[in-house]
């Protein structure tokens, strides 16, 4: 079997079908895709919703809830209390197939009736954690998203087994940090990016098993060095001292130094370990996976994002969540015992050949259904004998092929499509897509997607940031009375507050770590630290060591590789795109200056 471009359908950009993608197509029994790996991949994002919140009333119990639907959804949104409860049966709103309709009209005609949970939650799982949402297993946490076993921790974005921690990303057992991103083990990290097993460390990047370092880059090992210098005990403390760190001034100083220094020293071309015939970013401990980005413990898979939970084999196209799953395809926020899970999202818990369903917990043999739990044999929420449901099914396919859904852009979706865009129940701004992959309200319509423009807010500001205090030292308590300024002043395309509150705890944490008050809103700040992670693209390029030194002369090699003085021969696929300034090694030249 031969690689085949196709042209997609979506941007009409031409992508390639290897031969290995055919054999799991085949596998699976679905045709090729019609869209290229990103359209698809932009597709699914938009059925994922997770720090877009709004106040609203459950359709139930008409207790006031924080729902990730506006008030204005137009279909049941019930409270996590509600939805999980045995006071409704989503068996009620099951229909027979309708022929004379395609698949996905019946599907959005189900979605408009069936309610839906207001959160991604398991609500037996939070104590004092309100405003989470894909989230587990946290106390006293607050705007945490895609997080799990978390104690006192807020603004944050996959957390996981941390504690006191605030404005963290990609964090995994760490404990009092602060504005990290991909950082495991760490205490006392601040301003800090890929680092492990380390404390009491300052705007550093890439450090394992190091403490009390400030402005470092690619160490290991080490006490008592700034800006990659060695200091006594005392020359460190007396320097930190004189950093002056509960100041905004300094903070800012600090961190335009350290970086400049970060860009001076070489950087692996992908964010990885323990990998056996892996591209991507993000992959660790994992084989034979491509194209994947943020996932561990997977072997045999292609084109996935976020199956940060092992056991995951012979899945494409899969995005977020994970878990011993097994031939998944075109799936989104779904895991726990998955296989032969197609076109579909929010699936978990031992869920079996299951085809364009949502919001199913449990269950086998299902087709086109919403909500259902522990069920089998169902098709639009109506059930039927094996019999009845497998000559069904079959029909339901033929019929899909025969008379296709159109969108609203003219795209055809036949069997073996993800749903259309148009019938997430979300807009493009309120999803991951837009952090991903940005639009503005023009591009996002032009292009077919929802748009929602943020509800109207009269924040009455009390607080400009030009006249917050620069030292937190300044600070007091009234500062939780106050409603600031986010300095964007909506003017970014970040899904600006426009204004935000300081919280007690988040006070108290910057005072307890000598921090200054951020400047910015919760989402300002959530999409800084994404800026700082690496895109969802690959590129094509050449290790940029050459020989005794980096290509633009910036770093000195600190020990003989393995091609000598002559430029390196490897290529790769990378996230660093070649217009961008980082030195970026490849594995052997990487090892051989870092570890």
């Amino acid at each position: 079997m031969q690689s085949e471009i196709k042209r997609c359908q979506n941007c009409k950009q031409e992508f390639t079908i290897e031969p290995d993608d055919f054999v799991f197509y085949e596998k699976i029994d679905v045709p090729p895709p019609t869209w290229c790996p990103e359209c698809r991949l932009i597709r699914r994002l938009c059925f994922n919703n997770q720090r877009s919140l709004y106040k609203r009333e459950c359709n139930l119990c008409k207790n006031a809830t924080i729902s990730m639907y506006s008030s204005d959804a137009p279909f049941p949104v019930y409270c996590p209390r509600c939805w999980w409860s045995d006071d409704w049966d989503p068996m009620e709103y099951g229909r027979e197939y309708d022929f004379s309709k395609s698949l996905l009209e019946q599907i959005r005609e189900l979605q408009l009736v069936t309610p839906v949970p207001a959160l991604s939650t398991r609500h037996q799982t939070l104590t004092n954690s309100e405003y989470v949402n894909m989230a587990h297993n946290l106390k006293n946490c607050y705007l945490l998203f895609n997080s799990d076993y978390d104690e006192g921790c807020a603004y944050g974005s996959e957390v996981e087994n941390s504690e006191d921690s605030f404005d963290m990303m990609m964090a995994e057992s760490c404990h009092l940090s602060y504005e990290s991103i991909n950082c495991i083990k760490c205490y006392r990290t601040f301003f800090s990016v890929d680092c492990k097993d380390s404390q009491d460390i300052w705007f550093s990047r890439n450090l394992v098993n190091c403490t009390n370092c400030f402005g470092c880059t690619n160490l290991r090992n080490k006490k008592y060095y700034i800006f990659n210098e060695p200091h006594t005990e005392e020359e460190y403390l007396e320097k930190l001292k004189e950093f002056n760190l509960g100041s905004k001034k300094s903070i800012q100083t600090a961190k335009e130094k350290a970086l400049e220094l970060h860009m001076k020293f070489p950087r692996k071309f992908m964010h990885g370990s323990h990998n056996v015939d892996v591209s991507g970013d993000y992959v660790h401990n994992s084989k034979d996976v491509h194209n994947t980005f943020i996932g561990t413990g997977s072997e045999h898979c292609r084109y996935c994002m976020w199956l940060i939970i092992k056991g995951n084999k012979d899945c494409y196209d899969f995005t977020q969540f994970g878990e011993n799953t097994q031939n998944v395809y075109e799936t989104v926020g779904s895991g726990i015992n998955l296989n032969n899970v197609k076109f579909s999202a929010i699936c978990v818990g031992d869920v079996h050949n299951v085809e364009y369903t949502q919001h199913c917990f449990g269950g086998a043999y299902l087709l086109a259904c919403i909500g259902l739990r522990n069920k089998q044999h169902c098709i639009l929420n109506k059930q039927y004998s094996k019999e009845s449901f497998d000559k069904l099914r079959a029909g339901v396919i033929e019929h899909m092929n025969t008379i296709p859904y159109t969108d609203n852009s003219g795209r055809t979706y036949r069997y073996g499509e993800f749903f259309p865009s148009e019938l997430s129940p979300f807009a493009y701004n309120e999803t991951i897509a837009q952090e991903y992959f940005p639009l503005t309200k023009k591009e996002a319509e032009e292009q077919g997607y929802l748009w929602r423009e943020p509800d109207t807010k009269d924040h009455k500001i009390t607080k400009n940031v030009d006249s917050l205090p620069d030292h937190i030292s300044d600070i007091d308590d009234g500062i939780l009375k106050e409603t600031i300024g986010c300095e964007h002043e909506g003017k970014c395309n970040e899904q600006c507050t426009t204004a935000f509150k300081v919280i007690s705890s988040e006070l108290q944490f910057y005072k307890k770590m000598n921090l200054p008050l951020p400047r910015l809103c919760p989402n300002c700040r959530h999409y800084q630290r994404l800026k700082q992670r690496n895109p969802l693209q690959l590129c094509h390029r050449k290790c940029t060591c050459d020989g005794v030194k980096s290509e633009n002369g910036a770093y000195k090699n600190t020990a003989e590789h393995f091609h000598g003085t002559d430029h390196c021969p490897n290529e790769f696929e990378t996230p660093y795109a070649p217009e961008r300034k980082e030195i970026v090694y490849c594995e052997q030249c990487y090892q051989t200056e870092v570890v």
